[in-house]
């Protein structure tokens, strides 16, 4: 009868997890590398994200779920240091909330959420008080706290923090960020121990990735790449930015994503100039090129793929003279990344090859040579650097955190995205492609979306989903309506 039963907490707690794409034994072992780092006489506290203020999906904050798997908001954790001792504090269970949306893990789930987990011991919130009050009577251990913004629906550090920069520049608005307040309530708790930062420790957990978490990312890739090609076939004169964000969505939603991984970057013509133009309320013009950068939030893991391409379905002359040139500096690029080396190494190195690709490239507007000239003399100068990144790391978040500037290791995983800008005429022309580095090599995982100027041609003359599927006109809408 034991046995049975704890059959039915491990079902229950499988349907109650949202992914299952991680084991509890790989949740330990990320535990675990933490505690090693942390060292003796020494807890962490982490507060996981709150219950959703509207209509919309819980979502975990990442830095909990990357230790946890848990997703019941309002929850906490305590890690020892060098053991990794682990101790989950949960709500208690909301009988009335459940059978209107469904079970939620909770306190009293002790053995469902331990089979899942890979914890130690479940309690219930309200108990953390009087465990840290006890600790801290006889040992008054060193406290690590996460002392940076916990990311979570589409967000990445970097705008976390200009986010926060907005707030503090708003003379009326005095709030503060909710991990700001965990951290010092904490502090005034665990008065006489010494406080740290746990950031950097699980940055550089983070910045290399398991083989399940790399799986995960390839879907996710997969997933953008599927979205790309299909809006190549799409697109036609005459359609709106926003035509494209909505075909996205439905590969993304229909193959299980969560959300965006970061709001849809649909450019067409000098929109793609201001390179992170989200509008999306313009409608493509014949003879402009369009720039589509998009990717989805899958099982909390996220990617980042961009690629351009000809409105009307034909490079003129001038577009595939600059965007040639840059496609095959971009490959060159692509083609001198693998592990063990400094990302400065691979500049150099493409910097080479960029010189002999612009001696021999051929361009009508003596603008559109200086611009290029331009581009491969900023190259070289980033390639002098002592340290300088490929690009940005990808992971939970699309601007993920963790160094990648120092070497390249097995595990990391990061997309590269070069751009070329002709002021001028306001023409800017980017690609940007995911790249895991694995023992042997580099593996280009978005490398089957045509990027080469015949591919995407040939691949803008198959039939889309826009070309069944086309958006609601007005005279169409009025004729749903009593007459």
């Amino acid at each position: 009868m034991k046995t049975k039963f704890l059959i039915i907490l491990i079902i229950a707690a499988q349907s109650l997890s949202a992914k299952n794409d991680f084991s509890a034994e790989e949740l330990k072992n990320r535990r675990n590398k933490l505690a090693r780092e942390m060292g003796p006489n020494s807890i962490a506290i982490l507060q996981g994200a709150p219950s959703e203020t509207g209509y919309v999906k819980f979502r975990q904050y990442n830095e909990f779920y990357y230790l946890t798997g848990i997703e019941t908001p309002h929850a906490y954790m305590m890690i020892k240091g060098e053991t990794g001792e682990t101790t989950l504090y949960l709500p208690h269970k909301n009988k009335r909330r459940e059978r209107s949306e469904g079970p939620l893990l909770s306190a009293e789930d002790v053995e469902a959420v331990k089979t899942m987990a890979g914890v130690d011991h479940v309690f219930a919130t309200t108990m953390m008080g009087e465990h840290l009050w006890r600790m801290r009577m006889r040992t008054k251990p060193i406290v690590y706290l996460y002392q940076s913004p916990p990311e979570r629906h589409a967000e990445s550090r970097d705008l976390l923090l200009r986010h926060e920069g907005d707030i503090q520049n708003d003379p009326w608005d005095q709030t503060q960020p909710r991990y700001k307040d965990f951290n010092q309530n904490m502090s005034a708790h665990m008065a006489g121990s010494e406080i740290r930062d746990l950031t950097n420790i699980l940055d550089q957990l983070r910045l290399i990735k398991s083989n399940a978490e790399i799986e995960v990312i390839k879907k996710a890739t997969v997933l953008s790449c599927l979205a790309l090609m299909e809006a190549m076939r799409s697109t036609k004169p005459g359609i709106y930015e926003y035509e494209l964000d909505g075909l996205a969505k439905y590969i993304y939603h229909v193959n299980g994503s969560q959300g965006d991984a970061y709001y849809s970057l649909i450019a067409n013509g000098t929109n793609a100039y201001m390179p992170h133009y989200h509008d999306k309320q313009a409608q493509l013009k014949d003879g402009d090129l369009l720039l589509m950068d998009y990717s989805p939030d899958y099982h909390y893991y996220m990617s980042d793929i961009t690629r351009m391409w000809p409105v009307n379905g034909k490079f003129s002359e001038e577009q595939a003279q600059l965007y040639g040139f840059y496609m095959k500096c971009y490959r060159a690029i692509l083609d001198n990344i693998r592990p063990h080396v400094a990302p400065v190494q691979v500049r150099k190195e493409a910097a080479d090859e960029m010189k002999i690709i612009l001696a021999s490239a051929k361009f009508n507007k003596p603008h559109h040579r200086q611009a290029a000239e331009n581009f491969v003399n900023g190259f070289v100068r980033s390639s002098n650097r002592q340290y300088a990144s490929l690009g940005h790391g990808v992971g939970m978040a699309t601007h993920d955190v963790g160094d990648h500037s120092k070497m390249l290791l097995p595990g990391m995983v990061f997309t590269i995205e070069p751009a070329l800008r002709v002021p001028e005429e306001n023409i800017y022309i980017r690609l940007e492609d995911l790249i895991v580095i694995t023992e042997k090599g580099a593996e280009i995982v978005s490398d089957f979306v045509p990027m080469d100027i015949k591919g995407i041609e040939r691949m803008m003359r198959e039939k889309g989903m826009l070309d069944r599927y086309q958006r609601l006109t007005e005279k169409k809408y009025k004729s749903y309506l009593p007459k």
